[in-house]
């Protein structure tokens, strides 16, 4: 296609000017400043064909040529960047962000597989090594522990390596873990294995839910991510509890968490290779018009300037008593139910599946109407009626309805965790997501290991009813930094 040169047409007189001259580039006229072309300007026109009355095609008239591509991305990115808003991904676009959310369901489906079976198989692991509670539940602490470790590398190493490669050492500690108990070790061995398994799922924890929470409509993406989290929690009892009904080892229901961890470890870091430069194409103009973003990644590098951070030591609380009452419940209900109503362990047994199948239900439901209504009034509001069917649990004495109440009592808990962490994404500055939310998911385990131990051992001097005020004042210290927490500022998304 031919095009024709006007740079020849187009000229600028100067003039000769006093020396009340307006600054370079500008002609004054009153009191508005208009710009002027200082430099020979060169449009390029191109013949564009038409139609003449008979459908024929002629070349007759010229365009402007249209700005390539990259010209109109870096245009609507820095328009974005001067009105002070971010373009945020969807799930469909990038298109490999559809697999990465489908990986971090499968990473989710795993760890809620993990953390509900232990409660199943601790009765076959003290028969197994002969020893009591307060030496089985050593593998709550290692699992906590590995978790907090994971705190203090993670975000340097994501920055560093990437977080596909990231994720490899995430799937690889845990099939490292999952190795170590299909083996049916010495018990040391085995709480080594839990303190791999907490590293690995730290890892994967804080990558996925800080992907899930930087999409478009990421209240109910996390209530999908920690939906599978719950359907995990579901079948992993179900199926624990049939292996060694069935006169199988304890360990050998790890053999299935390994041939997961196996599959997310190709599918996960493919799934997210590219994540990083898509992620750098779509903020980069925006960076770069911020002139000090640089130097304040700088200040928040630092582990102590992190845990001086108010929404990241706050969150971190309110995960901890959110973690704490979800676990002690999971943990404890069934003894409570067995010494105090008088249940049958083959009947009650199921319980604990329906506390967890009420959480699946309800971050899968009540996820999109906790983003309808607002997350802060909404999480006040669950939190008040999970309390409520906690004194009903205790002091109404029916086993039907105490069932009935801790499945509801799942179901009003589900979408908390996604709804805070939304809120919590939207006041951490996104260059310190990953460290923060790795804190904030670190503590909050470490309050499902010290929560449940804690109620084992005052139960084993006072009995079991001590779960309930126990998760009554979790719920209250919930409530408590949920409303210190600072409110979020409105914006588009």
């Amino acid at each position: 296609m031919s095009s024709t040169n006007l740079s020849g047409w187009i000229t600028i007189e100067h003039q000769d000017v006093s020396a009340e001259q307006p600054e370079r580039g500008q002609i004054s006229a009153g009191a508005v400043s208009l710009p002027v072309l200082t430099h020979p300007l060169d449009i390029e026109m191109n013949e564009i064909p038409q139609r003449d009355v008979h459908g024929d095609l002629v070349a007759s008239d010229v365009e402007t040529s249209s700005p390539s591509p990259n010209i109109r991305v870096e245009s609507r990115l820095s328009e974005a960047a001067v009105h002070g808003s971010d373009e945020m991904q969807t799930i469909w676009e990038p298109y490999k962000n559809r697999f990465r959310v489908l990986a971090s369901c499968f990473m989710a489906l795993s760890n809620g597989m993990n953390d509900s079976a232990p409660g199943a198989l601790i009765e076959s692991i003290e028969r197994k090594y002969n020893i009591d509670y307060g030496t089985v539940s050593i593998i709550f602490v290692c699992n906590a522990i590995g978790f907090v470790t994971a705190a203090f590398f993670l975000s340097a190493l994501s920055r560093r390596i990437g977080q596909a490669k990231c994720l490899v050492i995430s799937e690889l500690l845990l099939i490292i873990g999952y190795v170590g108990l299909v083996a049916t070790p010495p018990f040391p061995i085995v709480c080594a294995s839990f303190f791999f398994l907490g590293i690995g799922m730290s890892i994967n924890l804080a990558i996925c839910q800080v992907f899930c929470a930087n999409l478009a409509n990421n209240t109910a993406l996390l209530g999908a991510y920690q939906g599978a989290y719950g359907i995990g929690g579901t079948i992993g009892p179900i199926i624990a509890t049939a292996l060694v009904s069935n006169g199988y080892v304890w360990s050998r229901y790890y053999f299935i968490l390994l041939g997961i961890a196996v599959f997310n470890c190709c599918f996960a870091p493919w799934s997210f290779w590219d994540h990083e430069r898509e992620s750098d194409i779509s903020i980069s103009n925006v960076q770069s018009t911020a002139g000090t973003q640089s130097s304040t990644q700088r200040n928040f590098k630092s582990f102590r300037t992190l845990m001086s951070h108010k929404p990241t030591v706050l969150g971190a609380l309110f995960i901890f008593a959110y973690q704490g009452a979800e676990v002690a419940i999971s943990g404890w209900i069934i003894s409570f139910l067995v010494q105090f109503r008088n249940g049958d362990p083959s009947k009650v047994g199921y319980v604990t599946s329906g506390f967890w199948a009420g959480i699946t239900l309800g971050r899968f439901t009540l996820s999109f109407l906790a983003h309808k209504t607002g997350e802060r009034p909404f999480v006040f509001a669950v939190t008040a009626g999970a309390l409520i069917l906690e004194l009903l649990i205790w002091f109404v004495p029916s086993i039907i309805g105490n069932s009935v109440a801790v499945a509801f009592s799942g179901f009003l808990l589900g979408p908390v965790s996604p709804a805070a962490i939304h809120i919590f994404q939207r006041l951490i500055p996104r260059h310190m997501q990953i460290s923060s939310l790795s804190v904030i998911g670190s503590i909050g385990t470490s309050g499902g290991a010290v929560a449940p131990f804690m109620t084992g051992m005052i139960a084993q001097q006072v009995g079991t009813f001590v779960l309930h005020p126990i998760c009554i004042g979790l719920f209250v210290c919930m409530a408590a930094t949920w409303w210190m927490i600072p409110k979020v500022d409105k914006r588009s998304e």
